[in-house]
């Protein structure tokens, strides 16, 4: 089994069911290139594992992921942004390629590259405090870390515009209107139980056609599409040369409202 030490990372097995938490609570479980490392190593050795799931959530009563690092991400260049989106992207094929059934048990916010990398999961289930969002266009720039192609295909096409285009952050009851969510939970404590519990249902079947069966929903549906993704990461890492990416960063970490110039 895992026994790996990490700084941002806890995961543990019970009952044959693993248990992986962004443990960074105070940084309300924010993505830095650190962490998506130490998740990239920590998916590497579950693969190896013969779970029957994951339940994938964030340490603490307040986020899932709060999304990316943007101090870290002020200062980027293009080539620094793009393979800071490549590393993102990588971590979500990650999630999204276990042969075992992963859960993303949101509690809090999943925020930009938190939401990511819930899309990455299997599915979604999240506590009445949940919040979602891709704000990512209000920092001048795009999600990065496969946002733009997966929420489409979870959600639709429309309803992913609106939430892209606007930014706004939408509740647990919308999330669940528009398919994001598939059940939600009065608190934390239930969230888990429940995300576990779905978990021992699938252990009364077959492993081998639990996997298989992702694989052809997955594949059928176009996950994850490569060439989308490649688009995506050129896409955001070129507005990393950009006035509005600048000033939105800026004015994020300066807690004040960007003056946007439109280039």
């Amino acid at each position: 089994m895992i026994s790996e030490n990490f700084e941002n990372i806890l995961f543990e097995v019970k009952e044959n069911i693993g248990f992986l938490t962004l443990n960074r609570p105070d940084k309300l479980n924010a993505l830095s290139e650190e962490v998506l490392k130490e998740m990239s190593v920590c998916l590497a050795k579950i693969s190896e594992e013969h779970l029957s799931g994951v339940v994938f959530t964030g340490a603490g009563e307040k986020a899932f992921i709060a999304g990316a690092d943007i101090k870290a991400m002020q200062g980027m260049t293009v080539d620094q942004a793009s393979e800071f989106c490549k590393l993102g992207q990588k971590v979500s094929f990650q999630i999204e390629n276990l042969k075992c059934p992963i859960i993303a048990a949101v509690n809090g916010f999943a925020l930009g590259g938190g939401l990511e990398m819930a899309l990455a999961c299997d599915f979604i289930y999240a506590s009445n405090n949940a919040v979602f969002g891709l704000p990512e266009v209000s920092l001048g720039l795009i999600p990065g870390f496969g946002g733009t192609q997966r929420l489409a295909k979870v959600i639709g096409r429309n309803y992913a515009k609106e939430i892209v285009f606007t930014g706004d952050k939408i509740d647990v009851t919308r999330a669940k209107d528009i398919g994001l969510v598939v059940r939600a939970f009065n608190d934390k404590e239930s969230l888990i139980e429940e995300a576990t519990n779905t978990i021992k249902r699938m252990q009364k079947n077959s492993p081998f056609a639990v996997s298989k069966a992702k694989k052809a929903i997955n594949n059928g549906v176009d996950f994850g599409n490569v060439d989308g993704l490649k688009m995506e990461r050129e896409i955001f890492s070129a507005l990393f040369n950009s006035y509005d990416m600048k000033e939105g960063t800026l004015a994020f970490l300066e807690k004040r409202k960007a003056e946007f110039k439109g280039n």
